[in-house]
């Protein structure tokens, strides 16, 4: 038999166990017959033990130049690019998304990379003009400190860079926890950080559950600022963990992502459209296309076109090339999903195609669920309402332009939308409308860019954007300096004529 691999935690620069001598298993949602690796059950011991490290850490990163942190985040997406196809690999077999997508997912993280290190020759501040003769102003970021970054499952070397590389470039040190489903890809990039040069205690990795682990990472009064992306139940959780101590808090949480199609649409795209953005990850993204939007005049035409579409997909284990839609991660979120189905039964959306669990042949050993569509939904039920992060899609009616944008509007998030029209009009009414942080013109809900911000509104998020130069405002404080060279007290405000 095979032995089955061991990974540790990393903290003060060292792999170790767990104080706990625990481990749990990472398996393959295609095949649970196949154990990835054994994974630490740490404890709040050891995040403690990072946090430490991270902490004697901090004094001497942050004071490092900005360029030469930079230099060694370079050398972190030099090393994803040499093993890109490994990593991208060992990603389908523990999350379950196609090749392809987890080849997405490490270019991901190399274009972080590369992005985000860039801005460690800038990280500009500002000068301005004083109002008093003989004086300079400007303004500079200056790092917060101990970050703890927890990270989730569908994303899980790409979300994991998005917080890692800007904090480290801003000169923070890091305690990163992923989500138990997924710890190898986040490993993974850790390794890297760890061959590129990144001196002990500046990176620390501690795998476990977020009950056990969450209170310190949370709490902990040498951390600084908690970076979160997950569900908004529990990023409400994490927002009043920190509030007593009013430490930052980056939330980045659900989606109920909306497709507008209008009568003018090109309909073959808008569906090729829905079909990405439904079933992409299985459905498992934040910016998942979980609600079409068709106008009345092309919705009998859509729906017949998405369903065969939909019908004609093929399932499987995402490291067959041909396969184009995976598992869903694990046996809960296979229960959520067939939840979700019987919700929209019982409102009375029309099951349109799919519906089921997939159980039998090569999909007996796997987290399988077929691409499921609801028709004629109100916007209103349920499954319009809720974020089901699964391949459900709910195809709703609308009258006109006017009222496509009052039901893409009407849900508590607000991450991303888009809109299939040949109408320039309407396509800037519609971007100026829809109240979400990402918006797309004639493509689908998912696909955004490293150097532009990510992130929503309303339950989405707290307001913080990631990725972008706009990332950089999570992880670093601004301070406002001022130099008198005048050789007197002048008085701003006070000494104005």
């Amino acid at each position: 038999m095979t032995q089955i691999p061991e990974f540790k935690n990393y903290i003060a620069g060292e792999w170790v166990r767990s104080s706990s001598g625990a481990t749990f298993e990472n398996r393959n949602p295609a095949d649970r017959n196949e154990v990835i690796g054994m994974f630490q059950k740490s404890t709040a011991k050891d995040a403690e033990e990072a946090i430490a490290a991270a902490r004697e850490a901090y004094s001497s990163w942050r004071l490092l130049p900005a360029p030469r942190r930079a230099e060694i985040l370079f050398r972190v997406g030099e090393i994803l690019i040499k093993r890109k196809e490994e990593f991208a690999q060992q990603m389908t077999r523990e999350m379950g998304k196609v090749i392809n997508e987890t080849r997405g997912d490490v270019q991901e993280a190399i274009d972080m990379s590369f992005f985000t290190a860039g801005e460690g020759r800038r990280l500009y501040g500002h000068t301005t003009p004083a109002e008093l003769p003989n004086k300079f102003a400007m303004s500079v970021r200056m790092p917060l400190g101990v970050c703890s970054l927890i990270t989730p499952w569908n994303f899980p070397m790409a979300i994991p860079s998005w917080k890692l590389i800007p904090a480290l470039v801003c000169g923070n040190t890091v305690v990163i926890k992923p989500a138990s489903d997924t710890p190898l890809s986040c490993y993974n990039l850790v390794k890297a950080c760890e061959e590129a040069g990144i001196p002990p205690g500046v990176v620390n990795f501690v795998t476990g559950s977020g009950s056990e682990l969450g209170t310190s990472l949370m709490t902990h009064p040498d951390v600084k600022l908690v970076s979160f992306t997950g569900s908004t139940a529990i990023g409400t959780t994490v927002s009043t963990a920190c509030a007593p101590g009013f430490k930052h808090c980056n939330l980045e949480m659900g989606g109920k992502n909306v497709i507008l199609v209008m009568e003018d649409a090109h309909l073959d795209l808008a569906v090729e459209g829905a079909i990405w953005g439904g079933f992409g990850t299985s459905g498992q993204r934040c910016t998942a296309a979980s609600r079409v939007v068709v106008h009345k005049k092309v919705y009998k035409e859509f729906v017949d076109k998405f369903a065969a579409r939909t019908r004609s997909l093929r399932i499987g284990n995402g490291l067959d090339p041909h396969v184009e839609m995976g598992p869903v991660v694990s046996a809960s979120q296979l229960r959520t999903v067939e939840s979700y189905v019987e919700i929209g039964k019982k409102e009375g959306a029309k099951l349109v195609t799919g519906g089921r669990r997939l159980e039998s042949g090569e999909y007996a050993r796997g987290y399988f669920h077929e691409p499921t569509i609801f028709g004629d939904v109100s916007h209103k039920m349920r499954v319009a309402q809720e974020e089901i992060f699964g391949p459900v899609v709910s195809v709703i009616p609308a009258d006109h332009f006017e009222h496509a944008i009052e039901i893409g509007n009407d849900v508590p998030y607000g991450l991303s939308a888009a809109i299939y029209t040949q109408d320039v009009n309407r396509a800037f009414m519609a971007m100026r409308d829809m109240y979400t942080g990402i918006f797309y013109v004639n493509a689908s809900t998912i696909g955004a860019e490293v150097h532009l911000p990510f992130g929503g509104t309303k339950q989405t998020g707290n307001g913080h954007r990631e990725a972008g130069i706009q990332a950089l405002d999570i992880f670093s404080e601004w301070k406002a300096i001022y130099v008198d060279y005048s050789g007197k007290l002048q008085k701003a405000q006070i000494d104005h004529d």
